[in-house]
């Protein structure tokens, strides 16, 4: 019997690493690793990286490069071996600015999903997506298509909708599933992160008093996961749900917090830190969009810097900030073998004592 296997596109990203160890250490399926590089010695790079982080499992992987912006970034893999393919490689700034994330997370999911037509034996091909694709929509969010009515907050998020929707109209004959996931804000319930994003920088903005006004109601709600919950779960939708469906990787509303609630809670923990606590720094106040929009100008007048990249990073997102959504996750919840929602107050708050005993990842280890 031929042995199967699954294509990782993005393998070195955060999501994508997890997925390939996943795969090597609980399946026994052959695993090509492919990676954007723009030469062989960047590849070279990647690929030692890579071999280190998966240990006694390199005798199944494979190593593949590329680029989406090219015409053919999958010319190195033969397609009668791949049976799985999992699209994670992306653009996923907020911030991405509107032709890369066209010619990279639209353009370039176009080339997966064609590369995976020509597999003949693919069981299954799943596209990694954000809750936000729904855009600026208010209300429920279903696990169905979307239509892309209510507009976006930023190109990233378009982009991921037009991904969707590439996928549903034009390649609906693959064996799909669209696993959209939520803000990823720490490797697990304990707090640990290796990877930092909008979120986190707001909270060092906060943190060192360099944000007064935030955008947004406090009585918006924010949906976050963990990584080990979000590798997890597309692992196991990926060998145990039907095709085509669409799963919102995301907790419900009422397991998650509010906008008033995190930001209440984090300096509840700044708070027991004495560096922070002798600053006396206030609360930020809520503000209306037009007035957060004055702020990002003023600072943007400044030129570079940790606030200006900060605050320029947050501002993409705003919008979503005065957006109730319900996000659903119904389909999620019936697949997966042993849902848990997490404590919300327990991860912001583990998250929250990580950050300050790091210093934001400038000291790992804790100290210093």
């Amino acid at each position: 019997m031929r042995r199967k296997q699954v294509l990782i596109t993005g393998a070195d990203g955060y999501l994508g690493m997890r997925l390939a160890r996943r795969y090597l250490e609980s399946t026994s399926d052959r695993v090509a690793l492919w990676v954007r590089a723009g030469d062989e010695s960047q590849f070279r790079t990647k690929r030692e990286s890579l071999a280190c982080r998966i240990n006694d499992h390199e005798y199944r992987a494979s190593y593949h490069w590329g680029d989406l912006v090219d015409d053919d970034p999958f010319g190195s893999l033969d397609p009668a071996d791949i049976t799985t393919v999992i699209h994670s490689a992306a653009v996923t700034r907020f911030n991405v600015d509107e032709a890369t994330a066209r010619e990279v997370n639209i353009n370039g999911t176009e080339k997966v999903l064609r590369f995976a037509g020509e597999c003949p034996g693919l069981e299954a091909i799943g596209l990694l997506s954000t809750v936000y694709a729904s855009g600026l929509a208010t209300g429920a969010v279903e696990e169905a298509p979307l239509d892309g009515n209510s507009g976006f907050a930023n190109h990233y998020e378009k982009s991921k909708w037009s991904s969707e929707n590439c996928l549903l109209t034009k390649y609906d004959f693959l064996p799909w599933r669209i696993l959209r996931v939520a803000t990823v804000i720490a490797d697990s319930d304990s707090g640990r992160v290796t990877q930092y994003n909008a979120f986190h920088n707001t909270l060092k903005l906060f943190y060192y008093g360099l944000l007064s006004l935030i955008p947004g109601r406090p009585e918006t709600p924010v949906y976050f996961v963990t990584g080990e919950f979000a590798a997890g779960a597309v692992f196991e939708l990926m060998q145990n749900s039907q095709p085509k469906a669409i799963f919102n990787l995301a907790h419900l509303e009422a397991e998650s917090l509010t906008l008033g609630e995190l930001i209440d809670l984090a300096f509840e923990t700044f708070a027991l830190d004495g560096d922070f606590s002798s600053r006396r720094i206030l609360h930020p106040l809520f503000s209306d969009a037009e007035s957060f929009d004055l702020l990002v100008e003023g600072i943007s007048a400044f030129g570079g810097g940790i606030v200006n990249q900060a605050v320029s990073s947050v501002a993409p997102f705003g919008k979503q900030l005065f957006i109730r959504k319900q996000i659903q996750n119904h389909n999620v919840v019936t697949a997966l073998k042993d849902y848990r929602a997490p404590d919300a107050r327990s991860l912001i708050r583990n998250t929250c004592e990580y950050l300050i005993r790091t210093k934001w990842g400038k000291h790992p280890d804790g100290l210093g």
